[in-house]
């Protein structure tokens, strides 16, 4: 039986027919895949293609007259791939008889030109794997979120083949997709097709499920736990708890007609996690430790000493589908997802005072639709249209007049440390929506030439708001004047009223912006007998659709040259920027079990759109190195890459692949110091930074019956001039000089190497993973009074402690009746409760370690706490051993 999927990017099954006593080719024999349309006559040389198959996992049958049905179970097609088969038919003995088999891993392999990775749905179903993140983090290639050596965002994010990205941090996909929702996930970490771009190090591309033929779904709840002996310092848990709940409901089946399907998916979860504060203090708190006599420090606090949660957050995600098939060659799919979010993060410094922080929340709505249409059996085209709106805020309160912003002089930590009273003023609030139409068309010429070509629009509208918070009886004489309240029991500074300021302001950035994107390619997949050919070019075109200043000495006009206005700015449109890059991957079969390939490319990448746009007014504060500006006329990042790889099938169902690679990534987003005419230094982005990768990866799978296994494993060798765009623009402002040569990045991890075991039934399964991560940089400095502190040290000249963990799924299905079961699951995180490091004290290159001073000691105030409570941040130590406990009704 298949498990069919009818998504928005397809792949193609091939081979070729041949009599199994003489090999000669066998023409005219039906080749179709089971409980589908989908099928294909073999020609004069036996050969057969199907093209635009949905991914999936399939039975092929080949029948012809006077042979042996042949049929080929578990057939894996993924998408971009071409499925290679060999049917080898005997003449018929008995009438009717049927052969079976299973496709050989060169069949996969065989036109694999680059490293990639398709994981099914099943592979995910399994795996003790919460998000789609934990997925992508395990393969071979990527470290600590980078994609072969590469920053941060240099990855482009899709949901059925379409952009998904934050465009304005760059970092992150701007849509939430469930675990559950996935039918098949590609990860590239080597170089790419032409198809692909907006992206320099890797492409991660999620197809969604569609509802089947029959009314299934799911209901499931599970609530978690920490269960650790390392309370001590993670403060506020208890044995017997519950921190986590996951509530999740999936539902798909025919709709109306056998035409009409529908598939939802949706989850809330409601998470405490592991980081708590401690409300000693609430914001309206006063406390003073400046003067030198204790018996005159005040010290207010009314909080309750509850532990409060302060990584916490509530996740909203929803996932709905229609799919459409009115005739058997054109499909229509309507698509609606969306995610609504609120959650914090840990500060140490907020410790004893967690109500007094600010929120993140952000809301995500993303209409879709897709149309999928054959032409005949060679020709097929995609439509897809898409429109994002995306939201983004993180403040107190939403309204940034709100009445409850209480006076700045709250906010203190001279003494002990830690804040004990007052508010974050930040505000910002972010909107982005983004209108996307992509069309694809794909002709199979003839069974050697595959041509595809393609166009893609983004339309964004960008408007983002900043404002710190001020008070209207600020540089007042009375701005100070205070009162205490015994009732309250707290000093009261009743001038205070907040106010936002403008744009024109030093205090506010507010801009909306509506840069426009396109991007065109050609490219042919050429298909022989024992060589695959990729082979394709890429046309991007980038207008950031706003002005800049013509003169960064003078940016906003701020001096005046009345009689010298080539010192005075004009705001000219910036320029749209182009690129072509030339994309080829070569595969060549040295054997039946041995793959050989080699890709080259260029990639380009446009900076993160607030490199484009920050600080919008131009406007430069009085102070050196205060002021950091967007720059409308940069130019796209650039990276070179080339990448040889051989596979080996060592028996069967045992793979080994090893890639070796190698990049130059120019014109990398940086800072630049730029000096005023009144001699105020300030900074503004710029295309300076450069950095290379080389590494190895190696990909090892076996899989025998109900058990699988695998063992990714990276080496890698990054270095660069600067670990992100603001730190030579930081060093300068701290009187360093500029580093002179290339150095480690501060992902720069030698050793990566993830494993996993899974063995399960049609009524149990169980999972083991384990990842060893041998450590990152860090930048390591004495203390002040060593003869080394007058030593000039480069950045990241040091290593972290290595890390490692394991985490465990499993779970049993009660046969309820023949429609109904219930499935009760186990997941365990850090099952051996590893105390890892994730930063460390840049004196001593350990968590939660330092060298104290007498002079710390002396300087430290306080009637709560001793100078060893700022050293020990719990956020220092990776989450401890987490278990979640499941019950869910699958019918």
């Amino acid at each position: 039986m298949s498990t069919l999927s009818f998504t928005a990017t397809t792949g193609k099954v091939a081979g070729k027919v041949v009599d199994k006593e003489t090999g000669e080719p066998l023409p005219g024999a039906n080749v179709t895949i089971v409980d589908t349309r989908y099928g294909a006559a073999s020609d004069a040389d036996g050969d057969f293609f199907i093209i635009n198959v949905p991914p999936g996992l399939y039975t092929l049958r080949a029948t012809m007259m006077g042979y042996s049905v042949v049929q080929m179970t578990d057939v894996k097609v993924s998408i971009n791939s071409t499925v290679n088969l060999r049917f080898e038919m005997a003449p018929a003995v008995i009438e009717g008889e049927t052969v079976t088999v299973t496709a050989s891993l060169m069949s996969y392999k065989k036109d694999q030109t680059s490293s990639v990775r398709h994981i099914s749905s099943d592979q995910i179903e399994v795996l003790p794997l919460e998000n789609l993140d934990d997925v992508i983090e395990m393969q071979a290639g990527v470290v600590e979120g980078h994609f072969r050596g590469g920053r941060l965002g240099e990855v482009s994010y899709m949901v059925d083949g379409v952009p998904v990205d934050d465009s304005f941090g760059g970092v992150n996909s701007a849509v939430t997709i469930e675990n559950d929702v996935v039918q098949d996930l590609e990860v590239i970490t080597g170089t790419f097709n032409a198809e692909y771009g907006r992206a320099m190090s890797g492409i991660v591309n999620a197809i969604t499920k569609d509802g089947g033929d029959r009314y299934h779904g799911r209901v499931n709840l599970q609530l978690g736990n920490y269960l650790t002996g390392n309370t001590d310092l993670f403060i506020g848990l208890k044995p017997v708890d519950v921190r986590n709940q996951d509530y999740r409901l999936q539902l798909e089946g025919p709709l109306l007609s056998s035409k009409l399907s529908f598939f939802i998916n949706y989850r809330y979860q409601n998470n405490k996690n592991h980081l708590n504060g401690i409300r000693r203090f609430i914001p309206t708190d006063y406390s003073d430790y400046a003067s030198d006599n204790p018996a005159l420090w005040i010290d207010t606090a009314n909080g309750d000493s509850a532990y409060v949660p302060m990584n916490n957050g509530l996740y909203n995600s929803f996932f709905g589908k229609l799919t459409y098939r009115p005739l058997p060659d054109l499909k229509i799919a309507a698509t609606f997802t969306q995610s609504d979010d609120d959650w914090g993060g840990y500060s140490h410094t907020w410790k004893y005072n967690p109500d007094g922080r600010a929120r993140s929340h952000s809301n995500n709505r993303m209409y879709s639709l897709l149309v999928n249409h054959s032409i005949g059996k060679t020709i097929f085209h995609e439509l897809k249209l898409t429109y994002m709106d995306d939201y983004y805020g993180n403040y107190l309160s939403k309204d940034p007049l709100d009445p409850g912003y209480i006076h700045d002089r709250y906010a203190n930590s001279f003494g002990p440390g830690f804040i004990t009273g007052g508010q974050e003023k930040g505000h910002t609030v972010r909107t982005q929506q983004d209108l996307t139409a992509k069309y694809d068309i794909t002709w199979q010429v003839n069974k050697n030439h595959s041509l595809k070509a393609g166009a893609l629009y983004i339309g964004h509208q960008l408007n983002n708001e900043y404002h710190s918070i001020q008070n209207v009886y600020r540089q007042q004489p009375n701005e100070y004047d205070n009162y205490f309240d015994p009732d309250l029991n707290t000093w009261i500074f009743p001038n205070y009223k907040p106010e936002i300021l403008g744009d024109s302001t030093l205090y506010g950035e507010v801009y909306d912006v509506k840069p426009i994107e396109f991007s065109g390619y050609l490219q042919d997949k050429m298909e022989f007998d024992e060589m695959v050919i990729n082979l394709g070019l890429r046309y991007d075109f980038f207008d950031p659709n706003t002005t800049y200043p013509s003169n960064l000495r003078n940016p906003a006009n701020q001096l005046s040259f009345p009689s010298n206005l080539e010192k005075m700015s004009v705001y000219p449109a910036a320029a749209a920027k182009v690129q072509l890059s030339p994309r080829f991957g070569l595969s060549y079969q040295l054997s039946g079990a041995a793959l050989l390939h080699f890709s080259y490319g260029h990639f380009f990448q446009a900076p993160p759109m607030y490199a484009f746009y920050q600080n919008h007014s131009f406007l430069v504060a009085p102070t050196d190195y205060a002021t950091q500006t967007g720059n409308p006329q940069l130019e796209a990042q650039k990276t070179v890459q080339y990448e040889v790889g051989l596979w080996q099938e060592i028996v069967k169902g045992m793979g080994l692949e090893v890639n070796l690679f190698y990049r130059d990534i120019y014109d990398l987003l940086s800072m630049m110091v730029v000096s005023t005419y009144n001699q105020i230094e300030y900074g503004v982005y710029t295309n300076k930074d450069y950095g290379n990768v080389k590494g190895l990866e190696v990909k090892y799978d076996v899989q025998f019956g109900g058990l699988r296994s695998f063992v990714n494993y990276t080496l890698q060798y990054t270095r660069g001039n600067a670990d992100n765009p603001t730190q030579t623009f930081t060093r300068a402002g701290n009187s360093q000089d500029p580093i002179p040569r290339l150095i480690p990045m501060s992902w720069d991890q030698r050793h990566t190497i993830a494993v996993g075991v899974n063995y399960g039934t049609r009524k149990w399964n169980a999972s083991l993973t384990g990842y060893y991560d041998d450590g990152t940089p860090y930048t390591w400095g004495p203390i002040a009074e060593s003869r080394l502190a007058r030593v000039n040290l480069y950045p990241n000249n040091a290593k972290k402690p290595a890390k490692y963990q394991m985490d465990f799924m499993g779970y049993y299905d009660f046969e309820l009746s023949s429609r109904f079961q219930l499935r009760a699951s186990l997941y365990i995180e850090n099952l051996l409760d590893t105390r890892n490091e994730l930063f460390v004290n840049g004196n001593t290159g350990r968590a939660n370690e330092a060298i104290i001073r007498e002079v710390d000691l002396a300087n430290h105030r306080s009637l709560f706490n001793d100078y060893e409570d700022r050293i020990i941040n719990p956020a220092a130590i990776a989450a401890p051993r987490y278990i979640k406990l499941g019950l869910g009704l699958i019918f």
